[in-house]
C-alpha cells in the first residue's frame, strides 16, 4: 500500500495507540484487541525487548488490517532497522532531519516529535508528513490551536496526556490525530489479559474523535 493512502488511513482513523513495553507474549491480544475498538494505526516503541520482531509479527498476522509502527525511534539506523521489520511509520520523541530523510527514502510515514513553531516548520520543511506535539499536554490544549493560527497547512497530533477527558477538545483546536498510550492501554487489564476492556476503551476515544470532527 501506498504512503499517501496509508497517511489518509492513519488520519481517518483519528487514533494511534502508543503501546511501551508489552510482553512479546500479549502483543497479538493487545492489537487485536485494539483493532476491534476503531484503533488506526498501533506503535510499538523500540525501547521494547523485542519490538522488532513484534513489529514483523503484527505486519505477517494483520497486513494491510492495521498500521504497524515503531516509536521511540533516536537515529535513522534504528529507523531502517524498523523499516527493514516491516514498520509503516516511524515515531520520534525529537526532530532528527536524518532521521525524517530514511524514513522518506524508504516510502514510510515521518512523524517527528516537535514542541516549538520553530521545531514544527523545520521538521516540515525536512519532510515530515506528520508533525507529533509532544509532550501533547505541557502547555495545555489551546497550544495547538495556537499553532494553527499561524501555521493551519501543517497537520499536527498531540502526544502525552491525551486522555478521554480532554481528547474532543485536542481534535477541535486543530489536531488531526492524537496518540494514547496509558490512557488507551490499561496495565490491570492487560496483566489479567482482560484485552475486551482494551477495545471498550479504543471504541470510546474514537466515538469522542468523531463527534469533536461533526461539531
Amino acid at each position: 500500500m501506498k504512503k499517501w493512502e496509508n497517511l489518509i488511513r492513519l488520519k481517518e482513523s483519528g487514533l494511534v495507540a502508543v503501546i511501551r513495553r508489552p510482553k512479546e507474549s500479549q502483543i497479538h491480544g493487545i492489537a487485536e484487541a485494539l483493532v476491534k475498538g476503531g484503533v488506526g494505526a498501533l506503535e510499538i516503541t523500540l525501547d521494547t525487548p523485542g519490538a522488532l520482531r513484534m513489529i514483523e509479527s503484527l505486519k505477517e498476522t494483520f497486513g494491510d488490517k492495521v498500521l504497524v509502527g515503531a516509536g521511540t525511534v533516536l537515529d535513522a539506523i534504528s529507523a531502517k532497522s524498523a523499516i527493514d521489520a516491516g514498520a509503516d511509520f516511524i515515531f520520534s520523541p525529537t526532530f532528527d532531519i536524518e532521521t525524517i530523510q530514511i524514513t522518506n527514502r524508504y516510502g514510510k510515514i515521518s512523524i517527528p516529535g516537535v514542541m516549538t513553531p520553530t521545531e514544527i516548520v523545520g521538521a516540515y520543511s525536512a519532510g515530515a508528513d506528520l508533525l507529533k506535539v509532544f509532550p501533547g499536554d505541557s502547555l495545555g490544549i489551546d497550544y495547538i490551536k495556537n499553532l494553527k493560527g499561524p501555521l493551519p497547512h501543517i497537520p499536527m497530533m498531540p502526544t502525552g496526556g491525551v486522555s478521554l477527558d480532554n481528547v474532543e477538545a485536542f481534535i477541535k483546536s486543530g489536531a488531526i490525530a492524537v496518540g494514547a498510550g496509558g490512557t488507551l492501554l490499561d496495565k490491570k487489564a492487560i496483566e489479567e489479559e482482560r484485552y475486551d476492556v482494551l477495545t471498550q476503551i479504543a471504541e470510546q476515544f474514537i466515538a469522542k474523535i468523531q463527534k469533536a470532527r461533526r461539531s
